[in-house]
């Protein structure tokens, strides 16, 4: 029978070595799997950790191996490109990070040594290569030795576990398709617990069998997630010579474009987060406490989907989400823009994807990319789609496709079609815009595309520990993100067409490349801190909205020193009532009206406990009255920031703190404005004529009119660039303009009248 080792103890690890080496190197640095190179620097900001080939090296004695007629290597995760050499032979080359792989052990000696290299370099056919993101390179996840008889079980198939199944449901039957991929007699037990369902034989090549589970019970979501266990034996002279098992659910869905997600018959709106996998220090080297503290975490949010960005995740997090109920969106890494050379590379990783997680029922769609119009369409672009799709359909027919499109990709572009359904990445209210864009905006596709599936796959802000009673777009405060959390939760929730939503993201997490918030080299756009330590007020929104289970939670916990007299205090609760009390005093009490959100007004004199009641819960909070602004509340940002306490804004006049539209609504605006465009566009060129495109750039038009990284200029994204308000437009130029400067602007723009009301 089969007989797994995990090896992950023991390992050396070199990031200077140029060469495989024949023997165990002494001078290596001792390492356990998993394991990354880029725990810090990968996370510290700067676009600069080191991306290259290091090894890891292993010696195993021939006692130590597992035993069977033949032996196999699994590494479950090596970023990007693993080779895995034994005793000096190149055993197998493997593109792509994040799925299992496999290869045969030969030639086994009394001492042998094991070389793996693992390769993040950056290239232009395996992805990712360009994604807001960290690429943690390493063996980061789990290294096996699998000792199997000569018969056994597809070992070579991509990764593949060796069986499938197949539920489709009858009434109150379920019909369960079982497949081997093996050859000879199979015999097929499916298992409730310790109790036999139904077991039964096949013979041949890969064989096959039916079987009925009468009386099904179904795996309904996060209510009642019930799995069934089917096990596959080989069977060689009577004798079982291999055994593989799964665990799987039966179910039922259908998307539809009027009434979103059905599941089982009845409508199930799913409503949940995106997750990255990362940690500080550790990066994506993860150990199974920290997978199940995420799902704990999603779980007690009230979250009944996620979505598994942008990659494969652990077989791990899969099997609990399975567990849970958790409805899954899985896909590929085929992310920002696509390499014509890494074709291959997606139909290969779409293939490992599918081969790898077919049998788990948590998983509803198949992801094909994400973001990957952001530089330009082509045919090239269009034509992978299409295979990707035609695969995805040709190894599962049971699961829809999808992707997630970017703000600016036209709805009626050729690539968003391809798919049976999609989802867009909208993120108005922080990338301009502002957030009661975002319900019309579905509400007109909705309109326009009646027959065609749609969701959110994407929306977000990012938030630090900053904090403002004004709190506005772009300023990172907690406040601001729980306001615009608030926001788009009325909006979803009026919406029931919209099949799945999904938060970007669940935890903050490294993407290098980042400067901005305050602190470099991190997306700060979790509900959770990166060290999953601190729910972020915008956790409790969703839990409100979301979570069965009562609760109750006051707003900025972490703002206490306020000028502002009364202080505004927001509160989130399911419960049907909530009372307010200052220092012990019942300032107010609030019936619950269509969202789970209070907004209150205390007395800030001195200082003052806050207490709120919700039936028989209770929360807690104290703020003081100071004169003058807490510094440790005001986002420090080198180079960029002006504070909301610098900017003059006489009443009646505008400032940088009106936005684009708004300025442009009346007459001197939009001649201050014309003004302003060839300030602007002067400091864009450094005085350079940017007068002059490529053909290659115009030829990748494929649009009418104006066009803006290969999109149309449409009229979302003048919309989006009205709803900025200028100081938030003028600071993410990059530095271009001077504190200095644009103090002068509002000063020039405090002399323009407003419209009277």
């Amino acid at each position: 029978m089969r007989n797994i080792k995990n090896i992950d103890k023991d390992w050396l690890f070199s990031k200077e070595a140029s060469t495989v080496p024949s023997v165990l190197p002494q001078n290596w640095e001792p390492v356990d799997l998993p394991h990354t190179w880029n725990g810090v620097d990968g996370q510290d900001g700067g676009n600069d950790y080191y991306r290259g080939k290091c090894f890891y090296a292993k010696q195993i004695k021939a006692s130590d191996m597992p035993q069977g007629d033949e032996v196999y290597i699994q590494l479950d995760g090596v970023n990007s490109t693993g080779v895995v050499y034994f005793n000096g032979k190149e055993l197998i080359i493997h593109h792509g990070g994040y799925s299992s792989f496999r290869a045969k052990l030969t030639d086994i000696k009394e001492d042998n040594l094991l070389v793996v290299t693992a390769d993040n370099s950056p290239n232009d056919f395996v992805y990712p290569q360009m994604a807001d993101f960290t690429f943690y390179g390493g063996i980061y996840r789990d290294v096996t030795l699998i000792g199997v008889n000569s018969s056994h079980f597809d070992l070579d198939y991509y990764g593949a576990p060796g069986i499938a199944v197949t539920p489709k449901i009858e009434g109150k039957d379920a019909q369960i398709e079982m497949q081997a991929y093996a050859n000879g007699e199979v015999e097929f037990t499916v298992t409730d617990g310790e109790t036999v369902v139904a077991c039964v034989s096949a013979d041949g090549k890969n064989p096959k069998a039916t079987v009925t589970i009468n009386d099904v019970h179904l795996w309904n979501g996060t209510k009642d997630p019930f799995l069934y266990t089917l096990t596959a034996r080989l069977i060689k002279d009577g004798e079982a010579v291999d055994e593989v098992s799964c665990r799987f659910g039966c179910r039922e869905y259908k998307i539809d474009p009027q009434k979103g997600f059905i599941l089982n018959g009845k409508e199930y709106p799913l409503r949940g987060v995106s997750r990255h996998q990362d940690r500080p220090k550790i990066g994506n080297a993860l150990l199974p406490e920290y997978h199940k503290e995420d799902i704990e975490l999603i779980c007690e949010m009230g979250a009944n989907t996620i979505r598994l960005a942008h990659y494969q995740h652990a077989q791990y997090f899969y099997d609990l989400c399975d567990e849970k109920g958790l409805v899954i969106w899985a896909e590929i890494p085929y992310i920002s823009k696509h390499m014509p050379a890494g074709v291959e590379n997606t139909k290969t990783q779409m293939t490992e994807l599918i081969s790898q997680n077919y049998n788990h029922p948590c998983i509803v769609v198949w992801g094909l990319s994400n973001e990957i119009s952001m530089n330009g369409v082509s045919d090239g672009l269009i034509e992978n789609h299409k295979m990707l799709n035609d695969l995805a359909h040709s190894m599962d027919k049971t699961r829809p496709t999808t992707i997630a499109v970017v703000t600016m990709c036209s709805p009626d572009n050729e690539f968003v079609k391809i798919p049976d359904v999609l989802s867009y990445n909208h993120y108005f209210g922080w990338y301009g815009g502002n957030t009661d864009m975002n319900g019309p905006w579905f509400d007109n596709f909705h309109k326009k595309y009646p027959n065609r599936a749609v969701g959110i796959s994407e929306y977000g802000c990012e938030a630090l520990n900053w904090h403002s009673y004004a709190p506005e777009q772009g300023d990172y405060t907690e406040e601001y993100q729980a306001h615009y959390h608030e926001e788009l939760i009325k909006q979803i929730a009026d919406r029931p067409y919209l099949w799945a939503t999904h938060v970007w993201n669940m935890f903050d997490f490294a993407a290098d490349a980042r400067a901005e918030g305050g602190e470099n080299g991190m997306n700060h756009k979790g509900l959770v801190t990166f060290d999953r330590k601190y729910k972020k007020d915008a956790y409790y929104a969703y839990q409100a909205w979301l979570s069965d289970k009562p609760m109750v939670h006051i707003c900025s916990k972490r703002y206490v020193d306020r000028t502002e007299n009364p202080a505004k205090v927001t509160v989130y609760s399911n419960q049907p009532e909530v009372e307010i009390f200052a220092n012990g005093e019942s300032i107010a009490k609030q019936t619950k009206a269509k969202y789970p959100f209070f907004y209150f007004t205390v007395p800030n004199d001195g200082e003052t406990k806050i207490t709120v009641k919700a039936g028989n819960l209770t929360d807690e909070s104290v703020i003081k009255k100071v004169d003058k602004p807490n510094e440790d509340y005001i986002m420090k940002e080198e180079g960029s920031v002006i504070n909301w306490f610098e900017i003059d804004t006489p009443v009646g006049y505008f400032s940088i703190n009106d936005t684009i539209g708004d300025i442009l609504s009346t007459f001197k605006g939009k001649l201050y404005a014309i003004k302003l465009v060839k300030i602007i566009l002067n400091a864009l060129s450094d005085g350079k004529d940017k007068k002059e495109k490529t053909e290659k750039e115009k030829g990748k038009k494929k649009e009418k009119g104006i066009s803006i990284m290969g999109f149309s200029l449409n009229k979302t994204m003048i919309d989006m660039a009205k709803g900025f308000t200028l100081k938030r437009a003028l600071m993410m130029l990059g530095g271009k303009f001077t504190k200095e400067q644009i103090l002068q602007i509002n000063a020039d723009l405090n002399k323009i009248k407003k419209p009277s009301k």
